[in-house]
């Protein structure tokens, strides 16, 4: 007999320190065949399941959700939803989420939506969810899912697998109870709350904490082990780090999930940023005076890919201000600007014109950057939207209509740049260089830069965290009780 496994969610990280606001245009939402595409594997289990799509709706991160929009989405939702029940026995539902969404008026949006799914399939169907690792879990979240993982790595390498194994624990839970065995879940809330740029699994301590996950799951009646850094721009009281164990025996599952908070609090303080860091003024004159290329420059605070801005130009200000432009080849991926490309719709590749760049949406960070620029390409992006690429002096600078993170070299061929060795300095907006940069950076400085994903988390104005929590509270015993229950 096969299963029929509903599949759907809403997945977006959202820093609740940026004025921009997520909406419709920044949301893909999928379904039917093309909600399927996003499980690859799923051909794997044709004859064990009947995976069923209902909605999905997928955004880069950014700021909170509209109200407008999220309710109108769970409207569809649930119209959807109940579609799918009026043809079909549910069995289980896969639900696929980030872990990290802000929406207005609301401190815990996944506990929302989870609560909101649970009122239309009730409580016998087993719920199992795929997550970041830079999600953070609320004992809503936690008490009415059957079973929670999250990637394994960062930089995010295993998604595919992730979602794969959120579907393997759904089949076991299922399995499991046609033999009389329930699901034990444990749940630690460890108060530590770091940016990601301290917690990369490729390197010490997260590398030695991550690696403690297959040594347990070796361990019998274990089903899931899973570690959350917690998302650290979001202004919410379960803003913080996370383990859950789920297995089949009680006493199992509680000692294991023991002893990974006991580890996790133990290597607190060793956490530090993943590459070399410098002021904005330090780091850009590094660059300009290293003779390896290219020399790559992660502009932190305006990093699209946690939430932030997307269109402070302070590096780009800095850039000008030392001429940087007139003694190096140097790329900056990129700025959002809209109100820019629309009024230079009119113009033409090789067209100078006079700009007025970035600073629109916190102008907290300074305004808009004047330059006279040249035009040298223009084309369109399903993601990052309608796209000019300036240039000036040396300088070439990408415009996008859409928040968008140049991650890949293929993007950065898209805008007509070449390649990465063509330059002297490549500025992006992000934090820790994704794989494809890092493969090719010669050298690389994370610029401390302020702002709305502000590396010093201190200096940001939190008012929901729920305390003590280190790094803002230090010398304190922490409770690191275990709560445990059946699912």
């Amino acid at each position: 007999m096969k299963y029929n496994i509903f599949v759907g969610g809403i997945h977006i990280e959202s820093s609740t320190f940026t004025p921009y606001r997520s909406g419709e245009k920044d949301f893909h939402i999928t379904k039917n065949d093309e909600l399927l595409k996003r499980y690859p594997w799923i051909d794997k289990y044709k004859d064990r399941i009947n995976l069923i799509p209902i909605m999905h709706a997928r955004a880069l991160p950014g700021g909170i959700v509209k109200r407008s929009f999220y309710d109108k989405y769970l409207k569809d939702f649930i119209q959807q939803l109940d579609l799918a029940l009026n043809q079909n026995k549910l069995d289980g539902f896969f639900l696929d989420i980030h872990g990290a969404m802000s929406i207005e008026g609301t401190l815990d949006a996944e506990g929302d939506f989870i609560r909101v799914l649970r009122d239309k399939i009730g409580f016998g169907v087993p719920i199992c969810a795929s997550m970041d690792l830079h999600g953070n879990i609320s004992q809503t979240l936690f008490d009415l899912s059957t079973v929670l993982t999250c990637y394994r790595t960062a930089p995010h390498i295993d998604t595919a697998q992730t979602r794969e194994r959120t579907l393997t624990n759904l089949l076991a839970v299922l399995d499991g109870r046609k033999r009389g065995k329930k699901i034990t879940k444990a749940m630690v809330s460890i108060p530590i709350l770091l940016p990601g740029e301290k917690t990369s699994t490729q390197v010490e301590p997260g590398k030695s904490l991550y690696a403690q996950i297959p040594r347990l799951l070796q361990k019998e009646n274990i089903l899931d082990t899973s570690i959350w850094m917690g998302f650290p721009w979001a202004d919410q009281p379960h803003s913080r780090a996370t383990v859950c164990v789920y297995g089949f025996n009680k006493d199992d599952t509680i000692a294991c999930v023991k002893e990974l908070a006991d580890k996790f609090w133990d290597y607190k303080n060793d956490f530090s940023f993943v590459g070399p860091v410098a002021s904005l003024k330090e780091g850009l004159q590094n660059a300009l005076e290293s003779k390896e290329k290219p020399y790559f420059l992660s502009d932190t605070d305006d990093n699209p890919g946690a939430g932030g801005d997307n269109d402070t130009v302070l590096v780009l200000r800095e850039i000008l201000n030392l001429g940087a432009e007139k003694l190096k080849k140097i790329a900056l991926v990129s700025i959002k600007d809209e109100q820019t490309i629309k009024e230079l719709k009119s113009k033409q590749i090789g067209d100078y014109v006079d700009v007025k760049l970035g600073g629109k949406i916190n102008r907290a960070l300074g305004g808009p950057v004047s330059a006279t620029m040249q035009i040298i390409n223009r084309y369109s992006d399903t993601i990052a939207g309608d796209i000019l690429v300036l240039k000036k002096d040396k300088l070439s600078l990408v415009v996008t209509s859409n928040r968008y993170q140049f991650a890949t070299e293929a993007s950065f061929q898209n805008a007509g740049l070449g390649s990465y060795q063509d330059y002297d300095i490549i500025i992006v907006k992000m934090g820790y260089l994704e794989p494809d940069l890092s493969s090719a950076a010669k050298a690389w400085t994370m610029l401390l830069t302020p702002g709305s994903v502000n590396q010093d988390l201190k200096s940001l104005k939190f008012r929901n965290l729920a305390r003590p929590l280190y790094p803002f509270d230090d010398d304190f015993t922490p409770c690191l009780d275990v709560y445990a229950r059946e699912a």
